[in-house]
Order: C-alpha cells, then structure tokens, then sequence
C-alpha cells in the first residue's frame, strides 16, 4: 500500500471532519471505531486533537461527552496546544454545530474498511516475525484478534455509558400549523420525526387542511415535498395559489401576473408530485425523495394526500392491517428525513354529518392512530358549509393536552382556515347536545303526526 494511502487524507478534508462529528454524534460508532482508529490515520492536527479529547474524556469518565462537555473541554482543555491549534480546533467545533453531517453511512462504512485493513496489515507483518520462530498458534490468535476488531458494537442504549444523553436538550424544530391555539397545544407544531393526521369525511376539505399546513410552511421559507395521489399536481399547485394570495380559486386565471407577482420571491420551496391512486407505495415515496436528495433538496416538511390512497408494499389478508402497515411506514419516511410528515385519514359513514368527529368514526383501520403523533379531525355538517363554519377536534397529542373541540373558520374558494378561540364545549357535551337536539326533533315531529292522525280518527263521517 502506498504511503499517501496509509491514512485518510486520501479521501480529502470533508471525509475527514464529517468522520470526527460522527465519532462526537454517535456513540456506538465511536466505540465500534475506537478499535481500530489510530489519531494518526488523522491527517490534520486539529482533527486528531479534537478526537483525542473525546476519547480521553470517555476513559476517564466512562461516559460519551456532548456537545455541552465539548465546548467546556475545549475552552478550558487545550493549553498544551499552540494558538493556531487552538483556533483551528474550536473553529471546526463552531462549524459543525449547526450543520448535519454528510453522507454519514459512507463515511462510516468507509472508514471502518480503511482501519480494518490497516490493523489486519500490522497484524500480517507481524506474523512474518512469527513464522521465523514457528509460532503457529501466536500467529493465528493474532490474525483473528485483528479480524474481530470494529465488529458492531452497538447493543443498544447503555443506561451508564449512555449517562449524558439523557440531560441533553432535545430540539423538536416544530414546524407551526398557522393556527396559535393548535400550535400552543402541541409545543409550536408538528417536529421532526413526527406524523400527523388528518381525518374527515368525503367533501369536508381534508386537503384543503393539508395545503394550508404546506403554505405555513412555506411563508417560514421551508422545502415542501407534497404528494399528491387523487387530485392533479396542477390542481394542488393553484390551491398554494389561492392560498398564498387570497385570490378565490375560480379567479385564479384573470390574476395570472398579480400571482406570479406574489409567488416569484418566495422564500420556501415546492415540489408537487402526482401519482395516481394506489400506483405508489411509501417505497416509491422514498425513491423520489433520495433522487431530491440527490438534487440537494431536502425536504422540511411532507405532506401524503393521503395516506389511505397509497399502494401497500405487501397484500395482507385484511385491509386494516394494510392501511396500519401504511401508517407505521410514513412514520418511518418521517423519522428517516427528520422532517413533519402530514397525511389524512377518510372517515365511516357515521363521520358524514356528524358534529364532532372521534377517532371511533375513522375508517377502516383504528390501529393507524397509534402511530401517529398528532391526529385532529375535521367536521362540517350542511349548514357549517353553507356559512364557511365547522369544528376540528384535537383527537390526540404527544406533545400536550387533547380532547378539545374549536370552533374553525373554512372558505374553500380561497382556502382560507382559521382556528377560532375555544368556547370551552368538549367533544362530549356536543355529541350529547346534537344527539339531544335529534330525539327532540323526533319527538316533536312524532308529536304533529300523533296529533294529526289523533284528528282523522276523531273527525265524524260525512
């Protein structure tokens, strides 16, 4: 092997400084590598002592340091070191702070390989040495100690070893819903990792919701990834139209140049992908999303309209386990992209007219809401459509209280909705209220029939 290869400033200086953030981001990594990583394989002085305090800080305390321990590490813990040094060594910590590292399962697996071979090779040459003495037995112990180093070491999270994790900040980057009364029940939003549900009924605007999540989004300058699996891309994008400028749906094409006016220095990005009903599963949703990625766009948020249309990866016998199956695979999409994903549920028949809609009116496949982190439910009887009212329902909550019911606001000719102040009614008290309102009804309509009938038997013959 030649000598520029006996360390890994082969593969540049990016290789290097995303393999030092990943040995400070992961522990089992760091632990499996550890085995078989020499500092010197380092080619930069700043990386090798940055690494060097990681691993003297776990020996001592037993423990893996975070981000907090670092920064006192390395503020107080490099007198030994000359100013440059210093400055190199804090400067990258600055950098990789704020920023994900990149293309980290390369970087892992090709690291590994790189030590691996490096300690097999001293463990060869010093079986040379060996096989002068016939020290079979030694040189054999010794190629197959060199063969087991940086095996996968990870067995899980280590109450001990793991201790500092626990006490470290964890940041949801909650994407906001435009309404302050969710968003105050739910911490600010929808976080990263996270699935959210939609349910309503056929007609009560389930994706008209959806397009004002993804316009939130966008107005903070996020990338949006909404597909789209029952209506035209075409037909979506005009409903960010309307829902970005105001301009009612039907009027969209006389205001083409005052839209485009509105749009053209919007900070956030969308993608609008079409794909007809049940023809993609999540499998295809992951395929597009790794070629965005190779475009660098990476999604800050995604929205599935909706999930129930989707393929299912594999035919199971019933329908339930199907669309279960589904749901728990958007929430992998959600955890693997570190992103809000955003789906919508239909409801059953008994959902149509309902005044409050419970996650018992969800269709088909109740097991779909355990997965999800967020569900609240849409519902608009004929005449909250007639006078742009409705009620959504906070049917549960990870991240808060649930069990409430606000009042909402609802034009879908401009997707305008807005959550108005709870009057305090739970979802309880109106179900008994309309189921209430129905029996009476009833009996006031039985009551007029009785009496009516009452009067024919009574009247005399003629």
């Amino acid at each position: 092997m030649s000598a520029e290869k006996d360390n890994f400033g082969f593969f540049g200086k990016a290789f290097q400084e995303n393999l030092c953030q990943l040995i400070l981001l992961d522990r089992p990594f760091a632990d499996q590598i550890r085995e078989v990583l020499s500092i010197e394989f380092l080619e930069l002085k700043y990386l090798q002592v940055f690494t060097q305090k990681i691993f003297e800080y776990k020996e001592k305390y037993k423990v893996h340091p975070t981000y907090d321990i670092m920064t006192t590490l390395l503020r107080t813990g490099l007198e030994d070191q000359n100013e440059t040094i210093q400055k190199q060594v804090r400067d990258y910590f600055s950098r990789i702070q704020n920023k994900e590292p990149e293309g980290s399962q390369f970087v892992k697996e090709t690291s590994l390989d790189f030590c691996k071979k490096q300690k097999l090779k001293e463990a060869m040459l010093k079986s040379v040495k060996l096989l002068q003495n016939s020290s079979f037995d030694e040189i054999s112990k010794t190629i197959n100690d060199a063969l087991k180093l940086g095996s996968s070491s990870d067995f899980g999270y280590d109450y001990l070893v793991d201790f500092e994790k626990r006490f470290q900040i964890k940041s949801r980057n909650p994407v906001t819903t435009g309404w302050g009364e969710i968003d105050g029940l739910c911490k600010g939003g929808l976080g990263s990792g996270e699935l959210g549900v939609v349910i309503a009924p056929t007609g009560a605007g389930k994706s008209m919701v959806l397009v004002h999540l993804g316009t939130e989004a966008l107005k903070l300058g996020k990338c949006v990834v909404h597909y789209t699996l029952e209506l035209a891309d075409s037909v979506v994008a005009s409903r960010y139209d309307s829902c970005l400028t105001g301009i009612e749906i039907r009027d969209l094409y006389s205001f083409k140049e005052q839209i485009f006016e509105s749009v053209q220095n919007l900070q956030g990005k969308l993608i609008v992908k079409e794909y007809p009903t049940k023809s993609a599963s999540t499998n295809t949703i992951k395929l597009h999303l790794e070629k965005l990625r190779m475009r660098d766009i990476k999604p800050d948020m995604i929205i599935v309209d909706y999930g129930d249309l989707l393929k299912p990866i594999s035919n199971q016998r019933e329908k339930r386990q199907e669309l279960e199956t589904i749901y728990e695979e958007l929430r992998g999409i959600a955890q693997e992209n570190n992103c809000p994903v955003w789906t919508a549920s239909q409801t059953n028949r008994s959902g149509l007219n309902a005044e409050v809609i419970t996650m018992e009116s969800i269709s088909e496949a109740f097991n779909k809401c355990f997965v999800a982190d967020f569900i609240c439910s849409v519902s608009r009887t004929i005449e909250d459509k007639a006078s742009n009212g409705g009620r959504i329902f906070v049917a549960k909550n990870r991240n808060g209280p649930d069990g409430l019911v606000f009042p909402i606001f609802m034009d879908t000719s401009n997707v305008k909705i807005k959550v108005l102040q709870s009057n305090g009614e739970s979802a309880s008290d109106i179900i008994v209220k309309s189921s209430k309102e129905q029996e009476d009804n009833l009996k006031k309509k039985y009551s007029k029939f009785k009496n009516k009938k009452s009067k024919t038997e009574t009247m005399p013959d003629v």
